[in-house]
């Protein structure tokens, strides 16, 4: 399963529990809210197995090797996030989107300073303007940022302006003419 077919998957369960609350009626509804539930639950519980298994393989790196297989996966990783078992911390995924998305800017990407999460759990970032469109670049890294760290309340992106280049002053021999000459 993709992680487009996961995401089609969320949506029809989403469907699902909103014709059962018209037409069921609110007792079905909570029935049926809870079976999601507790079968979210139950996957928890396995990937966390999953994830305790693999943390405790030290035969020649083969645990720490397989998770890293598994995380990148589109889909196994949201899962890991979804339950909070993803191996890499908030900093470290938000970093890893950030060079994932810059390639997709080109050469005309300015730099990205990850500046950490705030009071109220929104990621800070400051984008240097570079020569594309500062919306386009705001746009892309937003939306890699957030899918990394879905667990931040948001991102907030502060864009400065790169500091203004001097002009190259070059200094060269006066010309034979002109030695001795002020």
């Amino acid at each position: 399963m993709s992680s487009q077919d996961a995401e089609a998957a969320g949506e029809r369960v989403e469907a699902l529990l909103t014709e059962l609350r018209s037409q069921a009626g609110p007792q079905v509804a909570a029935t049926a809210e809870e079976l999601v539930s507790c079968l979210v639950e139950l996957y928890g519980a396995g990937l966390a197995k999953i994830i305790e298994i693999l943390g405790a393989d030290e035969v020649e790196g083969a645990g720490p090797r397989l998770l890293d297989k598994l995380v990148a996966d589109p889909l196994v990783e949201s899962l890991l996030l979804v339950h909070d078992l993803h191996p890499l911390d908030t900093s470290t995924r938000v970093r890893r989107a950030v060079e994932e998305v810059l390639p997709q800017l080109g050469s005309h990407a300015g730099d990205v300073e990850y500046l950490g999460l705030d009071d109220q759990g929104v990621l800070r970032l400051r984008l240097e303007q570079g020569g594309c469109s500062a919306d386009t670049a705001r746009d892309l890294i937003s939306k890699a940022v957030a899918t990394a760290a879905p667990e931040a309340a948001g991102v907030a992106i502060e864009l400065v302006e790169p500091p203004a280049e001097l002009p190259l002053l070059q200094i060269t021999r006066r010309p034979a003419g002109m030695q001795g000459v002020r």
